[in-house]
């Protein structure tokens, strides 16, 4: 009976806590304290597009729509059974044109050998030439002989470097395609949800078409349109409250990430008539990495809601904006 009489007072207590909060929310911002602002708006994330970096045939999809995946998870595979033969014959490449190195260095050896005997024999034509002892045009001969000798060499040693830019070309081939391959399993950059499963296996998908939507759960936030008088007094890194519709007795804590530089029309999904009139700025209020990761189950985007943002250091948060969500909520 005590523990019923207990969840009653509990229940009530958390009630007037919501009834509290949602009067101060339905609010116009008029009558917040001096030194905040607020704007109306929805939890978003970063949409990050999973896609191959080249065509082929989607041969599994890991994840299904909805699912939570983390950074490092294998999303897709794709079929490689093309680059792999490609990746056998450019191993083959190089196998060819080192062999053809080994040739072309055998032969450098031998026009070596070749070139050292006519270099003796110029020598001891020179000498022999000086005694008086062979004639003029045999000088020429061995002469002649020991600049063909040399001529030959220098070729062979160019087909040593051919063959070396041989073997660098088909190594460079088949590291291209040893990374088509490992880019054909996709994985996921960053922990998100999936949003959108667009293919499935068997499917033919062009280079960059997308598989799979993930929502990034790294970048969690509400956006909201400010007009230039209250913009303007924003700096980056202002402290916020975010309190969804969904949640209304409790207070999200955030922070200014970004404000924009330039002015536009207020969007469609502002309700009030006299506020879709006004110029105003995008703000964009980020929900701290830390806090997101220890509820990334109960992440949800569309969820709507207000965020209110403090302009001065020193004001004091109203209660109704500082009652956290608590951890065993999500229990």
């Amino acid at each position: 009976m005590r523990k019923t009489t207990s969840g009653i007072l509990a229940a009530t207590v958390l009630l007037i806590a919501g009834t509290a909060t949602y009067l101060f929310i339905s609010q116009s911002h008029e009558s917040l304290p001096a030194g905040f602002v607020q704007g109306n708006g929805r939890i978003e994330a970063e949409q990050v597009e999973i896609a191959p970096t080249l065509a082929g045939r989607v041969e599994r999809v890991m994840a299904a729509e909805g699912s939570l995946v983390a950074a490092g998870d294998v999303l897709v595979e794709m079929d490689t059974d093309e680059l792999s033969a490609a990746l056998d014959r450019a191993k083959a490449e190089v196998a060819l044109a080192r062999q053809t190195k080994a040739e072309a260095e055998a032969v450098v050896v031998q026009r070596q050998s070749e070139q050292r005997r006519a270099a003796a024999a110029l020598d001891r034509g020179r000498a022999l030439l000086a005694g008086q002892n062979i004639s003029e045009s045999v000088f020429e001969e061995r002469q002649t002989a020991h600049q063909v000798a040399e001529a030959v060499l220098g070729a062979a040693r160019a087909r040593v470097a051919t063959a070396d830019s041989q073997i660098a070309a088909a190594e460079a081939e088949v590291r291209r395609i040893a990374a088509q391959i490992a880019d054909s399993t996709l994985l996921a950059p960053m922990p998100g949800r999936v949003l959108y499963r667009l293919a499935e296996p068997g499917e033919v998908v062009g280079a960059g078409g997308p598989i799979l939507t993930l929502l990034s759960l790294e970048n969690v936030y509400m956006e909201v349109f400010l007009p230039a008088r209250e913009a303007g007094l924003l700096p980056i890194g202002a402290e916020a409250r975010i309190v969804l519709d969904a949640l209304p007795d409790f207070a999200i804590p955030a922070a200014v990430s970004f404000v924009s530089p330039e002015a536009q029309f207020t969007p469609k999904q502002v309700e009030t008539m006299s506020e879709r009139e006004l110029l105003v700025f995008r703000v964009r209020v980020r929900i701290p990495e830390d806090l997101v990761a220890g509820r990334i189950e109960h992440v949800k985007t569309g969820l709507r809601g207000i965020a209110v943002i403090r302009l001065a250091a020193d004001s004091a948060w109203p209660d109704a904006l500082e009652r956290r969500i608590p951890p065993e909520l999500f229990e």
